[in-house]
């Protein structure tokens, strides 16, 4: 039994070092690629800043094992109610894609703000539909 236990925190362990790992590797790659941007001197008629994908993509996978993190480390009584405010908080996300839905953006980004409008809605309503599901489940009749 006690190897058993030891093979679990190791695979645990490799977890984390793979995730780690993963990580650095795209705090690396984004720091090289802002410096490969970065100009030398400033121009008189400077462009508007491009999107710089890769810190993008850094801040989404660093949030991504964030909340990970933090919803794991939750007991499994509080699981629901956690859920719960988390599709309430995800009402961020329907005021970002009105704004870029109904802003003066090129049509195929106003396209994929509508998309996401409509995934955060769907969200948004079947997470209360189904909180108010299993609220009822706990009421005497």
């Amino acid at each position: 039994m006690k190897w058993i236990m030891s093979l679990k925190q190791k695979i645990k362990l490799a977890k984390y070092k793979t995730a780690g790992l993963f990580a650095f590797l795209t705090l690396v790659s984004a720091i090289a690629a802002a410096q490969e941007t970065a100009p030398a001197e400033p121009a008189a008629h400077a462009a508007p800043p491009a999107i710089d994908y890769w810190s993008m993509l850094l801040v989404f996978i660093l949030s991504t094992f964030i909340g990970l993190g933090i919803i794991r480390r939750v007991s499994r009584l509080l699981h629901t109610p956690l859920m719960s405010l988390t599709n309430a908080i995800s009402a961020i996300a329907v005021v970002g894609s009105i704004v870029v839905a109904g802003s003066d953006y090129p049509p195929m980004i106003r396209l994929l703000g509508a998309i996401a409008l409509f995934a955060s809605m769907t969200n948004i309503v079947s997470g209360f539909l189904i909180t108010d599901r299993m609220l009822k489940m706990f009421k005497k009749q």
